[in-house]
């Protein structure tokens, strides 16, 4: 029998990674905007626009994991019945007629 999960856990440092080089791209943006030698209006625009792209990224993440974990489940059902009728099968037992 195969073990239950076949994909290497995320760890630490690279959970870290990823949560500090988001945390510096929103910090140097917003820095950026507030430098622009623009009005207020179009400052909040661009704002706004980070704001909405942030927000989408998060979702079409949390999408495309819910997406993989669904495969995976499926092919985990897929497997475990395989695996039974392979186990209930005797190629040997005469077949009842």
């Amino acid at each position: 029998m195969t073990s239950s999960s076949t994909k290497p856990p995320t760890t630490n440092a690279f959970y870290a990674q990823a949560a500090i080089s988001f945390g510096v791209a929103m910090v140097s943006v917003t820095i950026g905007l507030l430098y622009l030698p623009v009005n207020a209006w179009v400052r909040a625009f661009l704002a706004l626009g980070l704001l909405y792209t942030v927000t989408s990224a998060f979702t079409l993440a949390k999408v495309i994991r819910d997406r993989q974990e669904d495969t995976y489940l499926v092919s985990r059902v897929d497997q475990a019945r395989l695996e039974k009728l392979l186990a209930e099968h005797d190629p040997f037992k005469p077949e009842a007629v």
